[in-house]
């Protein structure tokens, strides 16, 4: 990323002694997500305009049907800071995702769900967490509301990750996150499912991205069905999860105790062959 890197201060203007507003890309990943996508744009234009004056919405449609399609380039015509990416086919959660960050060209990235499950004026809430040392504004559940299956296994699924891979923030699967763009040129993600949030978070605590945590307000689904929460999907994505684990965290442990034993190893030689001089 190039360009003078900014802070953000309370009241949302550019931190620096050069008080040029700072970028804003605001992204949601959208499959099927015809009932509530209209109504998330709009909010998200009104709330990115109290913020700043420089800021893109951008909708990766991630092979929806031809309705919510059609209503997407519908908005994209109507806001003149609206983008969509299509893809043809359907890529997965992860896949919007990656489109999202690739696509955003601003300083800073926010992104959630486009099935109004968040509320995206609380993007107001974040914006003043986003301080000098600070890379990640993560949004944590007040209260998850959801069936009661979706709360149980969404808190196994939080435990099991938090232990696997060491987590210490409270939700690492509430999808509202404020982060600075540049992030995203130091870690590259792989994943295609919705695993991808832990591999997001696991990447950037092995650089040592800093984080703040801001509390947020989760809501019923307004429409359409979730795409993860059906138990074959659930299966998939415990392998999923079981394979990362071993890649980012196991063959790392791994490879970190052949190189200290290699390590170790040449020491010894080394003194052997010194006592050997004298």
């Amino acid at each position: 990323m190039t360009g003078k890197s900014h802070d953000v201060n309370r009241n949302g203007s550019a931190a620096d002694s050069s008080s040029q507003p700072f970028g804003l890309s605001i992204f949601f990943p959208v499959y099927n997500d015809w009932g509530t996508i209209g109504t998330m744009v709009s909010l998200a234009v009104m709330t990115a305009e109290k913020i700043t004056p420089d800021y893109e919405v951008i909708l990766v449609n991630d092979g929806s049907q031809p309705q919510t399609r059609e209503i997407l380039d519908f908005l994209e015509k109507k806001f003149p800071a609206v983008r969509v990416v299509h893809h043809e086919k359907n890529r997965g959660y992860g896949g919007a995702l990656k489109s999202g960050f690739k696509a955003a060209k601003k300083e800073f990235i926010f992104y959630t769900d486009g099935d109004a499950q968040y509320d995206v004026r609380e993007l107001l809430n974040l914006v003043p967490a986003m301080e000098n040392g600070v890379d990640v504004v993560n949004g944590y559940k007040i209260k998850r509301h959801d069936p009661w299956y979706r709360i149980w296994i969404g808190k196994l699924y939080h435990a099991t990750t938090k232990l696997a891979f060491g987590f210490t923030i409270r939700d690492v699967d509430c999808d509202f996150r404020l982060m600075r763009r540049e992030l995203f040129d130091r870690i590259r993600l792989e994943r295609n499912s919705g695993v991808i949030c832990v591999e997001m978070i696991k990447k950037l605590h092995d650089i040592g991205a800093r984080f703040a945590e801001v509390p947020v307000h989760h809501f019923f689904r307004a429409s359409g069905k979730s795409e993860f929460f059906n138990f074959r999907r659930v299966f998939r994505v415990g392998i999923d999860v079981a394979r990362l684990w071993w890649r980012l965290v196991f063959f790392k442990r791994f490879n970190r105790s052949t190189d200290d034993a290699a390590l170790a190893a040449t020491q010894v030689q080394h003194r052997v062959h010194q006592g050997q001089k004298v």
